[in-house]
């Protein structure tokens, strides 16, 4: 019995052990509520700060390098972007014991990731990249082939991998395999359907991504401005460290900004000017009325105290208000979704490959959000409703084989000779 006794002992000081934790992290738990969190209180800010400052810094320099480069140069940075942020998500629910008990598992999920990435950019850069090699009859006609099958072949490469998946299924290992597969099939649609719209985007003129993803920057640097200075008051659990002194301070500059870029970055033709091909040349074209400057008189209350009377101002000036409203009320909530999803798989950050951010996936929370709302009210609201002649010309190359398009273009001669003859 005193044996006995004597084994239990040593079983009530771990016990009390293990209590005392949970209690100090209770009392952290209540120091946050006071506020403790919160940067202004923070004795180490100021040298995370500028391990944040040094990284933002070198991330703007490289990203406007990139942005000069051309829309090519910006589309691989996606492409790049894409694949650090699907290494982040796969990594986040990878178990190393259930792995070593399932050689070349991992290698299935890149599988169905370059199969998403082969269908989602077949399918938006297919029609510029017929245009690009349309002088070279050989290599365009095996480019229209590929993008007549471009489906067929996704779809064989997916159910090749399904049938991967299914034979490597293992006893004791299905609700992690089937687990695994969920998520693959979740992080293609996080990041595939927000890298579709932000390409799309990129080739409709360089200025419909460069400002929504500049104002996302610009409201994220002034939130952590604002809430390093000023921050009091806490915004929302989800996030301890954000405060609505830093919500509303980088409102405010985000939409000043919004408006300040807009008209900086359309008198750039490089800027506003679609890519139609997949080349890298400088571009000309027609800016149309979105980006020529209209003067404005300015009130006399204004001209009497200060030497301007008059404004330039441009109309797609009016439409960056729009997407500055949105990045500093809406796209936020993509940050807020992150912190509560790091919270419940309990990581503070998706990766460390930025210091003083965290992963690709941190730094892209808002900016996947701002994507897809660029896109959508740029083709609702700014895209006129109308069909061109380039675009039905486009259609045509793309659908159609030489054989029809002369069948085609012959029959639209008879149709307007006959139109011509009978007026």
């Amino acid at each position: 019995m005193q044996k006995e006794n004597a084994g239990d002992a040593p079983s009530a000081p771990t016990t009390r052990v293990r209590h005392r934790k949970r209690n100090s992290d209770v009392g952290s738990g209540a120091g946050k509520a006071n506020g403790s969190h919160l940067l202004v209180n923070d004795s180490k800010k100021y040298k995370s700060f500028l391990v944040r400052a040094y990284s933002t810094f070198w991330m703007i320099g490289g990203f406007a390098l990139i942005v000069y480069l051309g829309h090519l140069y910006i589309t691989a940075m996606v492409v790049v972007i894409q694949i650090f942020m699907a290494r982040e998500l796969f990594n986040l629910l990878r178990k190393t014991h259930e792995d070593k008990q399932l050689p070349g598992f991992r290698l299935l999920n890149w599988h169905f990731f370059f199969t998403a990435m082969l269908f989602v950019y077949g399918r938006i850069l297919s029609q510029r990249l017929a245009n690009t090699v349309t002088p070279d009859k050989v290599l365009y006609r095996l480019v229209t082939s590929l993008i007549k099958y471009h489906m067929a072949i996704c779809y064989s490469l997916y159910i090749s991998g399904f049938v991967w998946f299914i034979l490597t299924l293992k006893k004791k290992m299905y609700k992690y395999q089937f687990g695994q597969y969920a998520w693959t099939h979740m992080i293609l649609i996080v990041v595939f359907t927000q890298s579709s719209f932000t390409v799309a985007n990129i080739f409709e003129g360089i200025f419909w991504f460069l400002l929504p993803a500049s104002l996302i920057v610009i409201n994220d640097i002034f939130a952590y401005i604002c809430g390093f200075f000023f921050g009091r008051t806490p915004l929302i659990k989800l996030s301890p460290k954000k405060t609505w002194e830093g919500f509303i301070g980088a409102s405010i500059t985000t939409m000043i900004s919004a408006f300040l870029l807009a008209n900086l970055m359309g008198r750039f033709l490089w800027l506003t000017c679609p890519r139609e091909d997949l080349s890298t040349g400088w571009l000309h074209c027609d800016p149309g009325p979105l980006f020529k400057q209209e003067t404005h008189a300015l009130p006399g209350w204004i001209s009497d105290r200060f030497p301007w009377k008059e404004i330039s101002i441009l109309l797609v000036q009016w439409h960056a208000l729009c997407l500055g409203l949105f990045a500093s009320i809406i796209a936020p909530f993509g940050g807020f979704f992150a912190s509560g999803f790091k919270r419940a798989f309990k990581v503070k950050d998706f990766g460390d490959s930025i210091p003083g951010h965290g992963g690709i996936t941190d730094r892209m929370d808002c900016q996947m959000v701002m994507a897809v709302f660029a896109y959508i009210y740029h083709q609702s609201f700014v895209v006129p409703d109308i069909l061109s002649a380039d675009k039905l010309l486009d259609q045509i190359i793309t659908s159609l084989t030489l054989e029809e398009q002369q069948a085609l273009f012959v029959k639209l001669g008879q149709m307007l000779q006959e139109k011509f003859v009978g007026s």
